[in-house]
């Protein structure tokens, strides 16, 4: 005789979501307090360097990689997938920027475009294989994070290619404006006070549960006053990098995606149970297929970043960056089991191994420490997650 668990008495879906919400938010607190904690460490262990205009805003070039990489893996992640082959694909991006530019004499803007391009059809590929032809996500990206390997090396010949176009090189190494960056804060700031107060009327007219109007305002001060702090730092040594914008909006791009449409909430609801989706209607392998597009063009761009920065396609670009990509989604909150995640945990993630890296890095710490350390943070993470599941159980 099977047992039947009914939800408790007057506990309806709303206030359900609301709890999910809550927990998560306690994670991601508890996260941003760890890594104020290691940020004060590190600034007292170098005598305040660590906190300086110009590391931080190092700090920020460094991981705007990763968190273009862990935003696509959050998507892919919460659908039960994995990929395991953007690092590969972020120096192959990089490698055929830099023979269209350097080799054929390609402009930047048609190598841009050409390179995006690339990205989304190898993101195709990769979702067809995994979803029409059966074949675990797994091995289909394993397989593509060697195929991609090869080929980079096949097309450098083992050695950089270079000089890249300069207004190429500006996507990775230049800043912006400071009074460019003023204004870009101040249309963040205004875009969320009007989505906030928005979706709260939005609440207020289906009756939903609402947080107290002082929490409310609190929250919005707060979150607006960072994105001034961090403008306005960034501006005392050369204004926001180029790369971080880009991050930036690749991520409120993605958390749209992922938040506010029916093809996000679709994602979650493959991710949360495959066969509950399937008998609602949601076209699953259409939905995966794209999210692998997606993954795909966000990997192509991030190489595109990486190869500017650099100036050069170089034939060991990228490597291992699939599993720091992948570290940042855990560690952000996406859970491995899938249905679950946020990008902006994933940047959160992200900005926690970049800080224990360079941190590390200015105390010269040897390099096998940061392995040591990241790896265990990981893995703390995971049981983290895998801990919450059995109490709810």
């Amino acid at each position: 005789m099977e047992t039947v668990t009914k939800a408790p008495q007057g506990l309806d879906s709303e206030k359900l979501a609301d709890i999910k919400k809550k927990k998560y938010d306690i994670r991601a607190y508890t996260m941003v307090i760890g890594l104020v904690v290691i940020m004060i460490l590190f600034s007292f262990f170098t005598d305040g360097v660590f906190l300086s205009a110009r590391n931080l805003s190092n700090l920020a070039m460094q991981m705007s990689v990763v968190s273009l990489l862990g935003t696509g893996a959050v998507l892919v992640i919460v659908t039960g997938n994995i990929d395991l082959s953007v690092g590969s694909l972020v120096g192959l991006s990089g490698g055929i920027a830099a023979a269209f530019m350097a080799w054929q004499g390609w402009g930047t803007l048609p190598t841009i475009a050409s390179v995006l391009v690339f990205g989304v059809i190898i993101g195709i590929i990769q979702g067809f294989a995994t979803v029409y032809l059966n074949i675990p996500a797994f091995i289909v990206t394993l397989g593509g994070m060697m195929i991609y390997r090869g080929i980079l090396l096949g097309i450098t010949k083992g050695v950089t290619i270079a000089p890249m176009n300069n207004s190429y090189q500006i996507l990775g190494q230049a800043y912006i404006n400071n009074n460019v960056g003023l204004f870009v804060a101040l249309i963040a700031i205004v875009t969320l006070v009007v989505l906030a107060v928005r979706k709260r009327q939005s609440r207020v007219k289906y009756n939903f549960r609402l947080e107290s109007l002082p929490l409310f305002t609190s929250k919005l001060i707060l979150i607006a006053g960072l994105i001034a702090i961090f403008v306005l730092f960034m501006n005392t040594y050369r204004g926001i990098p180029i790369p971080v914008f880009f991050m930036l909006v690749f991520a409120i791009l993605y958390t749209f995606i992922a938040e506010k449409t029916k093809f996000g909430r679709s994602i979650y609801a493959i991710g949360g149970n495959i066969q509950a989706a399937t008998y609602s209607g949601i076209k699953v392998k259409k939905v995966v297929l794209i999210v692998f597009a997606l993954n795909g063009l966000i990997a192509a761009f991030a190489g595109i970043i990486l190869s500017a920065r650099l100036n050069a396609g170089v034939p060991g670009a990228g490597n291992m960056m699939e599993l720091d990509a992948i570290a940042a989604a855990v560690i952000g909150g996406t859970s491995l089991a899938g249905g679950r995640g946020r990008v902006f945990g994933a940047i959160l993630g992200a900005l926690i191994m970049a800080t224990l890296d360079n941190g590390m890095s200015l105390l010269n710490i040897d390099a096998f420490w940061q392995y040591i350390v990241k790896g265990s943070i990981l893995v703390l993470a995971v049981w983290f997650d895998s801990a919450s599941k059995n109490k709810k159980a």
